[in-house]
């Protein structure tokens, strides 16, 4: 359990995965552990540790915990067919406060469309935003809903340089390898 006023949840820290999926369109899959599932969002230019950097992240279903560790090649005929590995992992700390400075539970936060954590990770640390709108088509119905996932000006953040690796050249925090090398080894076990 935290310290009193350490600004953190009661619920103390959980794990968090980005998954990069070379799908249909390659993307990245953020995924953070709440409530025994893990909520997932499609960054389709990666998480950036760049605060100027402010990513589209769109709702996805949520995922078992298990899932988090999964690196490999979805089959062609089933939904989300492609290669996956684990880009980053590690734990995060939810820090989502009211207007009083009392600490917010983080499935209450993403409820409320605004919720503020730590990674800590392997490639990503820090200070991190998940913040909801609403895609308005042009005569203003209110369209789906879509979140914008953006680190803080934090001491952790990059300025000098993009904040998301190539996905094709990015490897895996688990085992070290590319989408190309995880593709040929399930290439070469199926045979």
């Amino acid at each position: 359990m935290p310290a009193e006023g350490s600004g953190v949840d009661s619920e103390s820290t959980r794990r968090f995965v980005v998954q990069i999926h070379d799908a249909r369109r390659m993307h990245f899959d953020f995924r953070l552990e709440v409530d025994g599932v893990l909520k997932s969002w499609a960054v389709p230019r990666g998480p950036s540790d760049n605060p100027s950097d402010k990513r589209l992240a769109v709702p996805t279903d949520d995922h078992p915990l298990e899932y988090s560790e999964f690196e490999g090649v979805i089959p062609r005929d089933e939904q989300g067919s492609g290669t996956v590995i684990v880009w980053d992992q590690g734990t995060y700390t939810p820090t989502s406060h009211d207007l009083a400075g009392d600490p917010v539970p983080f499935a209450e936060s993403l409820e409320h469309g605004h919720a503020t954590f730590r990674l800590d990770g392997a490639k990503l640390h820090g200070e991190f935003a998940l913040t909801r709108f609403h895609i308005d088509d042009e005569e203003g119905v209110r369209g789906p809903e879509a979140w914008l996932l953006i680190k803080a000006n934090d001491r952790l953040a990059v300025h000098d340089r993009p904040g998301t690796p190539d996905p094709y050249h990015a490897r895996s925090a688990r085992t070290g390898r590319t989408l190309h090398q995880v593709a040929v080894a399930e290439r070469e076990n199926a045979h």
